[in-house]
C-alpha cells in the first residue's frame, strides 16, 4: 500500500475513481487514510495532510485516550463485555460439552472441561459471542430492508482488525465484527445501517451523508458512544 509519512504518523493512501480527496481517522489505533483521486500526484497528497494536520491529531487522541482491555487469561471473576455491559467470568470445570451462560446481570458461566488450556476457554467463549451476535443481526437487517427499500443477498460475522463493518456492493453482502457482540445493541445496530446505506451509495459522500441523516439522525451519537468503549487491545493490535 502506498504510504507517506507526516510529522511522524504514518498516513495509507489509497487512489480511486473519485473527484475529490477524502481523509479519515479509524478506530480503534487512530489509523490515517486518505483516498485520493487517481490523477493527483503525491506532492499535492502531502499537502492536503499537512493543511489537515492539527484534525488528524486532535481525533488520534480520541482512541489514544480510549480504555484498551488487557489479553484475557479467562480465570475467575474476569472482565468480559456482552451486549455493553460488564461481566464477571465465573470458570466451572465439568466432564460434559463446554458451553456459556448469562447468569443474572453480573455473571457469565463458562462451562468447560477440567484442565482445558486458556486458548480452549478463548475458543468457546469466542463461538458463543458468534452465536449470539448471529441471533441479533437479521431481526436488524429485516427492519432496515423494508425502511431503506433495498435487499442484503447475504451477511456474515468475522473477527476484523481495522473495521466494525464492511460491504461488498457487488455481491449485496455485509460483514459485520465479532468484536460487536460486546457492544450495546443500538451500536450495532448503527453498523449495520451504515453498511446498508453503502448499497445505495458506495462513497461517503454528500449522498450517503443524506440518506444517513435521514434515516438514523442520532448516528454521530452512536459512533461517538462505539468508539468510547473499551476495546481489545489484543484482538484489536495490527
Amino acid at each position: 500500500m502506498e504510504q507517506i509519512t507526516i510529522s511522524n504518523i504514518t498516513i495509507d493512501v489509497v487512489r480511486k475513481d473519485i473527484k475529490n480527496i477524502h481523509l479519515a481517522v479509524y478506530p480503534p489505533t487512530g489509523r490515517v487514510r486518505i483516498a485520493a483521486p487517481l490523477s493527483v500526484n503525491e506532492d499535492a497528497i502531502r499537502l492536503f495532510a499537512i493543511s489537515k494536520l492539527g484534525w488528524i491529531k486532535r481525533n488520534r487522541r480520541k482512541f489514544n485516550g480510549q480504555e484498551r482491555i488487557p489479553p484475557r487469561e479467562y480465570k475467575q471473576r474476569e472482565g468480559h463485555y456482552f451486549l455493553g455491559k460488564r461481566y464477571l467470568l465465573n470458570v466451572i470445570e465439568v466432564d460434559a460439552k463446554p458451553k456459556v451462560e448469562i447468569k443474572g446481570k453480573r455473571r457469565i458461566d463458562l462451562y468447560v472441561r477440567p484442565n482445558s488450556s486458556t486458548q480452549k476457554k478463548h475458543e468457546v467463549l469466542t463461538e458463543w459471542y458468534r452465536s449470539q451476535l448471529k441471533k441479533q443481526i437479521p431481526p436488524i437487517i429485516e427492519k432496515w430492508q423494508k425502511k431503506l427499500n433495498l435487499k442484503v443477498n447475504n451477511w456474515q460475522v468475522k473477527l476484523m482488525k481495522t473495521k466494525w463493518g464492511s460491504c461488498n456492493i457487488e455481491k449485496k453482502r455485509i460483514w459485520i465484527n465479532l468484536e460487536l457482540a460486546k457492544k450495546p445493541e443500538r451500536c450495532l445496530e448503527y453498523i449495520i445501517v451504515h453498511e446498508m446505506i453503502h448499497l445505495k451509495e458506495r462513497l461517503h459522500n454528500e449522498r450517503f451523508l443524506y440518506y444517513i441523516d435521514e434515516y438514523l439522525p442520532n448516528w454521530k451519537q452512536l459512533k461517538t458512544e462505539l468508539n468510547r468503549l473499551p476495546v481489545s487491545h489484543a484482538d484489536w493490535n495490527y
